[in-house]
């Protein structure tokens, strides 16, 4: 993470508590999008199975992609996202996830009441094993979508806010494919959604002429096991930052000594020069 600061606004706050979502436009830059466009073409083209998370023809990707291209790296750390994501969570943090995601094109004669996937939450068992009135704010995504999504029906994440706060799974009006609250963001390449993992979500069908593109960077807090991997391979972990090993799980000073603080966080450095509050429940 470089020196550049985005400040959470009062509004964003307020936005994310209630409904579940921020959107942040112009997180990436065209020589950013053109790379990762690039690693993910290379990876989706491959007969690669590790890792790959494919559900159907249309529906095709990888989980922890951000080991499989060094191009995926820097979005760990973006400049606009990640500081937005401190001010939310606090500092205690990790990777969760990182997911590429390509949502081809549906074929002629495709119903509009299509959704790959389907209304769903994250945080991968949090949800069977504590119950949906039990599940707290745990963590979030950061969607950076590589791709035009200006268009209605061109495979946006579709969105309910408030959802976020469901004490009950979500309720979809009989003989209707979508909760009522629900919404299909318009995005141009470079923009990012940030999520949370309670917030219900579903994929549009994509009835443009491309396929949407798309990375999710999740975070959690460093108590809870990550989604997609246990431990980062060493030769990885050799290539990044401090801030970089820290978010991927790993221990940045050698105390051997039990740490009730949960020992270094190169994180705090950035929130104390930021005057930003680094526990969550000081917001």
């Amino acid at each position: 993470m470089n020196k550049e600061f985005t400040k959470l606004t009062d509004e964003q706050r307020r936005q994310f508590r209630e409904e579940g979502y921020l959107i942040v436009r112009n997180a990436l830059d065209e020589d950013t999008i053109n790379r990762l466009i690039e690693a993910g073409d290379r990876l989706i083209a491959t007969d690669e199975r590790v890792n790959r998370h494919q559900t159907s023809e249309f529906y095709d990707g990888f989980r922890n992609c951000i080991v499989m291209d060094d191009a995926f790296i820097p979005l760990l750390t973006n400049s606009v996202t990640l500081p937005l994501v401190i001010q939310l969570l606090g500092s205690n943090l990790q990777l969760s996830t990182s997911h590429l995601i390509y949502r081809h094109p549906d074929p002629p004669g495709t119903p509009d009441t299509v959704r790959r996937p389907g209304w769903h939450r994250d945080g991968g068992r949090t949800s069977f094993d504590l119950g949906q009135d039990n599940y707290p704010r745990l963590g979030l995504k950061c969607a950076f979508y590589l791709t035009d999504l200006s268009e209605p029906n061109s495979g946006v994440t579709m969105l309910a806010p408030g959802s976020n706060r469901l004490t009950e799974h979500i309720e979809i009006p009989e003989g209707e494919t979508d909760p009522e609250t629900a919404i299909e963001p318009l995005l141009n390449p470079g923009d990012c959604v940030i999520f949370e993992y309670r917030t219900w979500h579903a994929g549009a069908p994509n009835f443009s002429d491309i396929t949407r593109k798309c990375v999710m960077i999740g975070y959690c807090y460093r108590w809870l096991k990550p989604l997609d991997f246990v431990k980062q391979e060493a030769s990885f972990v050799d290539k990044l930052s401090e801030i970089e090993r820290y978010l991927v799980g790993e221990e940045v000073d050698e105390t051997v000594e039990f740490q009730p603080e949960g020992g270094v966080n190169p994180l705090n450095a950035w929130c104390e020069k930021h005057g930003i509050e680094r526990d969550r429940h000081g917001h």
